[in-house]
């Protein structure tokens, strides 16, 4: 007979396997997210310093840094778990 005081695995939410995969998803998308900040910034103080030709400052970086990071969080969180391909194949299968 079971003790009714100890819980399973499933009702503690505790298993190593889900917990472990967890934290690979979570580190991957900071992995992403980093690579995404880092990427943006470089990117647009090219296009800053071609278009314009005036010189990268200091308030320059600043400003560049508050405009890539909230976009790099759109592009990790919100715009990479979207199936682009499987919402274009409805759209254009309905219009067959």
């Amino acid at each position: 007979m079971s003790n009714p005081a100890r819980k399973s695995n499933s009702e503690n939410n505790f298993n190593p396997n889900m917990n472990n995969r967890k934290w690979k998803k979570i580190e991957v998308i900071f992995e992403f997210l980093l690579f995404g900040i880092v990427i943006g910034i470089t990117e647009d103080l090219i296009a800053i310093k071609f278009a314009t030709g005036e010189p990268i400052t200091l308030k320059i970086i600043s400003i560049v840094i508050l405009i890539a990071i909230p976009f790099a969080i759109l592009g990790e969180v919100i715009f990479d778990r979207i199936d682009f391909a499987k919402i274009f194949k409805k759209i254009f299968e309905k219009n067959k």
